[in-house]
């Protein structure tokens, strides 16, 4: 019963990743049940463990949602660096406005090499602005 009870509160990855503090921890319990009668156990060793259907497809659902999560973190963490490095681009931009000029040119390059039925009519930007800043006023 005591290996029970032990293996039982540990989870599966514990019971893996640390199966020495878990032999060590069942020695304490077996020396103090056996000592008293002259009993002395003299290695404790977990070598398999079988599991239940039900607890097998219980532990694959936890490792599953357990990648989603870091797959998730790890996802967010490159959108938190996407958006510091345009940050960066966008200071770099409203130092040297010809900077967008130039990354729009490059933008043209690169969809016309990607796909040459599509249609691209540059409008600039300032036009644009001055259609906005006459509503406004």
């Amino acid at each position: 019963m005591t290996l029970r009870s032990i293996c039982g509160q540990a989870e599966l990855d514990e019971l893996l990743a640390e199966r020495e503090k878990i032999n060590t921890r069942i020695q304490t319990i077996l020396d103090g049940q056996t000592e008293p009668w002259g009993i002395k156990v003299v290695l404790v060793e977990l070598k398999n463990i079988d599991l239940p259907q039900e607890m097998q497809r219980a532990m694959a659902k936890q490792a599953e949602a357990e990648r989603e999560r870091r797959a998730k973190v790890i996802h967010a963490e490159g959108e938190f660096q996407a958006s510091q490095k345009l940050a960066e681009a966008a200071v770099v931009i409203a130092k040297q406005p010809t900077a967008m000029h130039l990354r729009f040119l490059q933008s043209l390059v690169e969809v016309a090499a990607e796909n040459n039925q599509t249609v691209v009519l540059p409008i600039p930007v300032d036009l644009i602005a001055g259609l906005f800043n006459s509503r406004r006023g």
